[in-house]
């Protein structure tokens, strides 16, 4: 049976503290620009008034690393890797036996939310992948979100996917012990126990290595990150 976690729609998230607490979820990207190495000494006679020139380059490269990917590239990419799945969803779904139990399993973070794109709570829906999923849906497919996020953000998370229009069938997030896992093997174990429940896995949608890797599913389709830039 699928939910749609109506009860999560009296949850009193305000705005400012729901938006805080979703910015937990993408992790951090690090890159030898992000921040300006400490200057060497100057002599005691220039320190005050005359700084090192070199110090600003790091900075400068720094404030341009989030503008490398426009919002309509990333949509145009997205769009493409969905133009793939689609024929083969309606082929595989179409060979479905009886009363086999298929599934697809999504990451979220800007593969079923667009979550680099613009600050906002509830994070709109990453529309290819979403009108992909909604077809499959449609025909008896159970969707499974395994994302890395904390699941501190569980009942927001969870509210926000309702809101962009998925109906989940269950949502994976990582517990305290799993922070300390490695993420790819921490989100196979989760299509593993999927798996156990009796599923197919027919596909795999995500945005990196680490949410493909591993197996246990069918066919697997990966959106674009562009090496790393989206999280």
């Amino acid at each position: 049976m699928k939910s749609r976690h109506t009860w999560l729609n009296r949850v009193p998230v305000t705005a400012v503290s729901a938006t805080a607490l979703v910015a937990l979820a993408a992790p951090a990207e690090a890159s030898p620009a992000s921040a300006a190495p400490a200057s060497a000494p100057a002599s005691a006679a220039s320190t005050q008034l005359f700084p090192a020139p070199a110090a600003a380059a790091p900075a400068a490269a720094a404030s341009s690393t989030a503008a490398a990917v426009d919002y309509e590239t990333w949509q145009r990419d997205c769009q493409a890797v969905m133009d793939k799945a689609l024929p083969y969803l309606q082929e595989r779904i179409a060979q479905g036996k009886p009363g086999e139990k298929q599934a697809i399993v999504l990451d979220i973070d800007n593969t079923a939310l667009e979550t680099d794109f613009g600050f906002s709570f509830p994070q709109p829906a990453n529309k290819p992948v979403r009108k992909v999923a909604q077809y499959a849906e449609e025909r008896g497919v159970d969707l499974f979100f395994v994302t890395a996020r904390p699941d501190i953000i569980h009942a927001p998370t969870a509210w926000n996917l309702d809101q962009a229009g998925y109906e989940s069938s269950g949502l994976y997030v990582r517990g305290f012990l799993d922070l300390f896992k490695d993420v790819a093997e921490y989100k196979t174990a989760q299509r593993i126990d999927i798996e156990r429940k009796g599923y197919t896995i027919i596909a795999n949608i995500g945005n990196s290595a680490t949410d493909l890797s591993g197996g246990h599913a069918e066919k697997t389709f990966k959106l674009p990150d562009y090496d790393g830039q989206l999280s």
